[in-house]
């Protein structure tokens, strides 16, 4: 970053200090989501927006470390207490938060104090990645389904804050004002929400937002769940995304949709593979496939998850994939795009659009093809390869894949791999039920 592009970033984040004040903004939040999947914060008062926007805001590299309760782990890239790196605001992403009066919110990309990017950025990944498949000629289109819970707002437990049945519209009338609200605050923020409807779990909701570039599309998952966090706080509730609120319960999903274009053509659809896939479509869809179990190491990353991703649950547990199959890791969406079923919210959403993204060209580079379909539930199918029961399993995966590795780089990967393993040591001793009530609130 040269001294031209900071005047520039300075000149542009001055002009816009007038419009927000107009609009009762007294601070932006600047985040970043790290390796734990936890969205962390430094704030700027708005006067300070340009120098913020100009020269970064300091912020120490150990967040590289961080396990989700805050434990720090010494890893063999990240850790300890020297160093520093400069936060950058996102200035075409500053959002004024309609569910926190007088906060705008933009999401940070790290560098170092050169202005060079952090070797280990997620938000830098993904954009990394997204330029790798644009070299090739191909862009992709992502979007999030967020699932979350809804409880009591005066106890640790979980108490859900409805009692109306699953899917059920009774569920949706006992929290009419606070759907409307969050609904409302979404469309002010620009927030495209496809549907919303009460989902499975009780007190559990369910929102997908419109297709974006990958980059964006992680942007907005982090800004639909920080409105819903503060919309349900301001309604004397609480939220929660983690992967398995309670130990018996079905858990929070955080499916990606994908799809693949070129020269303004959904490769997914009107071709002559499967169910109209591409060719390029089938290999980019094989390749993910075939990396699914490294990919939970990203998008299964916490131990809970691994109490969610189990048969029968619709969490796609096995590493298959079919028409519509909602029991597939991998469910084809005809003629639209791929849904990704055996990630979560507990995962960080630029580290699940950089790994998948990496898993799918791969698959381009080798030519893969997918295999047959599979058109039932297939726990009962002889041969079917389960995905990782362990978040252990899923990083032994994560480091065996090349493709994986290599996109990472090995510092950025092994990184990952040290927190997961922290987090494994943390609850190595833990019963399901202890790690439901630990992770709980964390996510």
């Amino acid at each position: 970053m040269d001294t031209a592009e900071r005047e520039h970033r300075r000149a542009l984040a001055a002009e816009m200090v007038d419009d927000l004040l107009e609009q009762d903004v007294v601070a932006v939040a600047l985040t970043w989501v790290d390796h734990s999947g936890i969205t962390r914060v430094k704030s700027v008062p708005l006067a300070g927006l340009p120098r913020a926007a100009a020269d970064g805001v300091g912020a120490s590299p150990v967040f590289d470390a961080f396990l989700l309760d805050d434990t720090i782990v010494t890893g063999r890239h990240a850790g300890g207490p020297v160093g520093d790196l400069r936060l950058y605001p996102d200035l075409d992403r500053l959002t004024v938060l309609a569910g926190q009066p007088g906060w705008a919110w933009a999401p940070a990309d790290r560098f170092d104090q050169r202005g060079e990017p952090h070797p280990q950025d997620e938000r830098g990944l993904a954009r990394a990645v997204a330029d790798r498949l644009t070299v090739h000629g191909y862009e992709v289109q992502a979007g999030f389904e967020v699932e979350w819970v809804v409880g009591q707002g005066d106890t640790d437990e979980f108490r859900p804050a409805a009692t109306g049945p699953a899917y059920g519209h009774a569920r949706q009338v006992e929290l009419s004002d606070y759907a409307a609200d969050l609904l409302s605050a979404l469309a002010e923020q620009d927030v495209e929400v496809l549907q919303f409807h009460p989902e499975y779990a009780p007190g559990q909701f369910e929102l997908s937002t419109t297709p974006e570039d990958p980059v964006h599309a992680a942007d907005t998952s982090v800004l639909v769940r920080e409105t819903v966090r503060a919309i349900t706080l301001r309604h004397g509730l609480r939220a929660s995304f983690s992967p398995k609120v309670t130990a018996d319960g079905v858990g929070n999903g955080g499916h990606l949709h994908l799809s693949l274009w070129r020269d303004g053509r959904n490769l997914f659809a009107d071709g002559e593979s499967w169910f109209g896939l591409t060719e390029d479509a089938d290999a980019f869809a094989a390749g993910v496939l075939r990396r699914l179990p490294a990919l939970c190491a990203i998008g299964a990353p916490s131990v809970a998850s691994y109490l969610r991703l189990v048969p029968q649950h619709w969490a796609g547990a096995f590493a298959v994939w079919g028409l519509e199959n909602r029991e597939a890791a991998l469910r084809l969406v005809a003629g639209r795009d791929l849904e990704v079923k055996c990630y979560d919210l507990s995962a960080n959403p630029y580290l699940v659009v950089a790994a998948t993204m990496a898993a799918g060209l791969a698959g381009i580079v080798e030519q893969a093809r997918l295999p047959e379909p599979v058109g039932v539930d297939p726990v009962g199918l002889p041969g079917v390869e389960r995905l990782p029961t362990s978040l252990a399993e899923a990083v032994a995966a994560f480091e065996a894949d090349e493709a994986l590795t290599e996109a990472f780089g090995a510092e950025f990967a092994a990184t990952i791999a040290d927190v997961r393993r922290g987090e494994i040591a943390r609850f190595a001793d833990c019963s399901p039920e202890e790690v439901a009530a630990l992770t709980r609130w964390r996510h």
